[in-house]
């Protein structure tokens, strides 16, 4: 059991909370009112950042001493939006907001996942027709570690979880946000994930 922090209560955040409090993890949800985030991550061993990622960073980096020595699983994107809402471009091209979240909080402990895939495959990954891959990037393996034990708890089997290695993958896995507008576009918006087929 987990003293987990969800910050975001959107879709994302609700969905995670409500998924790992069902797995028995200690889960405190932040909303916007002032001082919910700092409360929260305070008391927390693992910081969820389901925020929206286009504020995410300055958002995090005022949380600085309430992050530090923890683990921060970041699951946002950082985009421009369309103009029908959809994601656009990269905010941070040649980057990544998983390292710039790093870069601003370096006593901090950044994994990247679960940023792959439309949010209720997040905590129902064997609903799919074939198997789904997240995927983590970040520099502590034990940090990592308990994230993929994170992931389990969420229904995610060891083979369907891929360590990319450090922080700086993440912009790959951002990357593939731009998948997601022609997809939604295309085929609706049915839940689907990013799987690497071997």
């Amino acid at each position: 059991m987990n003293k987990i922090a969800v910050l975001g209560n959107g879709r994302v955040g609700g969905n995670l909370a409500a998924a790992l409090t069902r797995a028995g993890h200690e889960v405190t949800v932040a909303d916007r009112t002032p001082g919910a985030a700092a409360n929260a991550a305070r008391t927390a061993r693992i910081v969820i950042n389901a925020t929206p990622g286009a504020g995410s960073l300055d958002r995090l980096t005022a949380l600085r001493e309430e992050l530090r020595d923890k683990i921060l699983v970041d699951v946002s994107n950082a985009t421009t939006d369309g103009p029908d809402g959809l994601p656009a471009d990269l905010l941070y091209p040649g980057s990544s907001l998983a390292e710039q979240l790093q870069e601003a909080l370096p006593e901090t402990h950044v994994v990247k996942t679960l940023n792959t895939m439309l949010f209720p495959v997040m905590t129902a990954p064997a609903t799919l027709t074939q198997p789904p891959t997240v995927f983590l990037s970040g520099e502590d393996p034990q940090a990592k570690q308990t994230v993929r034990e994170l992931l389990t708890d969420l229904g995610w089997r060891k083979e369907w979880i891929n360590d990319l290695g450090g922080i700086q993958t993440a912009r790959a896995t951002e990357a593939a946000i731009l998948f997601v507008p022609h997809v939604i576009r295309s085929s609706g918006f049915t839940p689907f994930a990013i799987s690497i087929a071997r």
